[in-house]
């Protein structure tokens, strides 16, 4: 039996406090679960079912779109980075797996800066973007039960 002084314990403690650290920091995955842990998974939906829930729901419908506009600033921000940064790693090294590496690199910097533009220039702090999707994988979950 260990007590509260065997090593056991002591190492039981400490990952018990990491492990509820991260899953605190990490708790908005615990919002899709539902979604991605399914025995049969949701069908794909296309635009017309993004825009159908855009105006049905007034509160969540406007959160989504935000959202989804925000993408563009992204996907901008991402080939602006990573063209840059691999002509120039080009330019001065010539070195193939060198332009590949700040292609790489400079896609996800961009993506980075692009959506924290897009969070200022659309005020996304403002908007429960999580629950806005949440919500539409929802709808989407009950609609697609009621056509079965």
């Amino acid at each position: 039996m260990a007590d509260s002084s065997s090593p056991q314990s002591f190492f039981k403690k400490h990952w018990d406090g990491y492990k509820d650290f991260w899953c605190e920091r990490f708790s908005f995955l615990s919002n899709y679960s539902k979604f991605v842990k399914r025995d049969k998974p949701l069908p794909p939906w296309s635009e017309s079912d993004v825009e159908a829930f855009i105006a049905f729901d007034p509160v969540h419908g406007p959160a989504l779109k935000t959202a989804r506009e925000a993408v563009n600033f992204g996907l901008t921000g991402s080939v602006i980075g990573a063209v840059s940064t691999a002509g120039v790693s080009w330019k001065y090294s010539r070195s193939l797996h060198g332009a590949g590496l700040s292609f790489l690199a400079g896609g996800v910097f961009g993506w980075t800066f692009g959506h924290e533009i897009a969070n200022h220039w659309l005020q996304l702090y403002r908007l429960d973007t999580l629950a806005a999707q949440t919500k539409f994988l929802e709808w989407w979950e009950d609609k697609n039960e009621r056509r079965s």
